[in-house]
């Protein structure tokens, strides 16, 4: 059964009498090109674990099921479930679960499939089409959550994706960029247009390859500090960062300047400006003032 062609689509739809959800981002993949692509990039081996964010009614998870060692789908919505039993039936490596992906416990999950009948899983893969407005969320929660998993290929929208990959400098560079990029190096695999979904998105899409660092390339004293300074140097990032980073844990003006200066770094520039390895340098003296 070819899942990604609309002709069968539509059947599939007529026959159970459902709706795709835009926002549950439920456009599916009408372009063979593309899964191929996706699976390509991703280089999942038949040791690898993948796990799916949102399989809609199995177009992208039929094809991994013939690469991996099993795939486990989590579909937030239960009226596809009947729809993924049926499309995915041939296959005895397929294991749906009817969850937010927001509310599961992947840790859990890995816990459970460490060996796959009698094989042990080498790697884990998470893949996805992500509905654009949970895209950053669902991101950052693997992220922060340090769950073990080796890489994330996964289709966004492609303005989420250009934030992603942006340098310093540019206009679409913030705290995403910072925080994506601390943890993963990250690879451009896709773009993706809008013609290539039933049915059809407003958007164009872009696929990137998240993997997630085994050691950290910066050095921090604090992570939470880190981040406390990114977020303070975006959120008024028309500011300079002498006057973005005044008041965090309490610092005046004069103690910023002298932080930031001392960091080899003029406090007339922007966050916008700033590369990781600045950000931890200035995180790195940044103290509460009770410490």
């Amino acid at each position: 059964m070819k899942l990604y062609s609309p002709t069968t689509i539509n059947e599939i739809i007529k026959k159970y009498g459902i709706r795709p959800i835009k926002s549950l981002g439920q456009n599916f993949i009408i372009d063979k090109n593309i899964i191929d692509k996706i699976i390509e990039k991703s280089m999942i081996g038949k040791e690898d674990l993948v796990i799916e964010i949102g399989p809609g009614i199995g177009v992208l998870t039929a094809a991994v099921a013939e690469k991996a060692a099993k795939v486990i789908a989590i579909e937030i919505d239960e009226n596809l479930i009947p729809i993924l039993n049926e499309t995915l039936s041939e296959y005895n490596n397929i294991e749906i679960i009817n969850n937010d992906i927001l509310k599961t416990n992947l840790e859990k999950v890995l816990e459970q499939n460490k060996e796959v009948n009698g094989q042990k899983i080498k790697r884990v893969k998470i893949l996805g089409n992500l509905p654009y407005y949970i895209t950053t969320p669902i991101i950052m929660k693997i992220m922060e959550d340090r769950v073990a998993v080796d890489s994330i290929t996964v289709m966004m929208q492609k303005e989420v994706a250009d934030r992603i990959v942006a340098e310093p400098g540019s206009k679409a560079y913030g705290a995403l960029s910072v925080a994506v990029q601390y943890y993963c190096t990250v690879t451009h695999v896709a773009n993706v247009s809008k013609e290539v979904f039933f049915p059809r998105p407003k958007v164009d899409s872009t696929v990137i390859r998240l993997d997630l660092r085994n050691e950290k390339h910066i050095q921090l004293n604090d992570e939470d500090a880190f981040f406390a300074v990114v977020k303070a140097g975006f959120g008024q990032r028309r500011k300079t960062l002498l006057n973005s980073l005044t008041g965090i844990y309490g610092l005046t003006k004069d103690e910023i300047g002298s932080i930031i200066k001392n960091a080899g770094i003029d406090p007339a520039r922007r966050a916008e400006t700033l590369q990781l390895q600045e950000f931890a340098a200035l995180a790195n003296m940044i103290r509460p003032k009770n410490n």
